[in-house]
Formats: structure tokens, C-alpha cells, sequence
């Protein structure tokens, strides 16, 4: 697993945590970020900043608590950009986003795939 892209200590900090349901985090995670995803989008196509600002700080939180730290950094920026009201610099960030994600998305499948039974 690549730490640039996941921090593994924060996973196995998860992995503790969370013991038998850590699966479940990763699906859970996974399939609300699609979600997460999809608000981006549609809040940058409306040209909408505090939807904008408030989805990806959302994102954010999640990708930090996941060990996404490159996730989290973009959605970081994205939240700027909402914030200032620069929806013109939304959509570059967003394609970075789901970018990143693709990369995590197939990590925490490979995570996943450790703890089918």
C-alpha cells in the first residue's frame, strides 16, 4: 500500500478500532464518497460556493479520518475555492479529486479484499 497516498498508520490505528466492522468502515467509506462525489459536482455546476465550501469540507473531514491525506489536501483547496467564491478553479480541482480517489478507491479495495471471509 502506497503511504503517500494512504496512511497506514492511521489504518491500522482503524483497524484496531473498529476490529471485526473495519470492512464495513472501508465499504462505508467508499460508497459515501461516490455520494460525496457527486455533491462536488453538482454544486459546482450550479455555481453554488457555500455548497460548494460545505461538501468538500465534508469530504475532507472523512478523507482525514481515513488516512487520505492527499484526498483530504485537495478537498482542502477545494474548500478555499468555494469559500473565496473562485468556482472558476473548481473543476480542475475536482478532476484532481476523483483523480486521487481513483488511486484510493482501488487501495481500499486491495485493503478490502485482505478481510473477505
Amino acid at each position: 500500500m502506497s503511504d503517500v497516498h494512504l496512511d497506514s498508520a492511521v489504518l491500522a490505528a482503524l483497524q484496531d478500532v473498529m476490529e471485526d466492522d473495519y470492512p464495513v468502515l472501508l465499504d462505508t467509506f467508499l460508497a459515501d464518497s461516490e455520494e460525496r462525489l457527486r455533491l462536488l459536482h453538482q454544486a459546482a455546476a450550479s455555481g453554488d460556493g457555500q455548497a460548494l465550501r460545505l461538501a468538500a469540507h465534508s469530504f475532507k473531514g472523512s478523507c482525514s479520518n481515513m488516512g487520505a491525506p492527499l484526498l483530504a489536501g485537495l478537498c482542502k483547496q477545494l474548500e478555499e475555492v468555494g469559500r473565496r467564491e473562485r468556482l472558476e478553479e473548481a473543476a480542475e480541482l475536482i478532476e484532481q479529486i476523483e483523480r486521487e480517489f481513483a488511486i484510493v478507491r482501488i487501495l481500499f479495495k486491495s485493503e478490502r479484499q485482505r478481510y473477505r471471509s
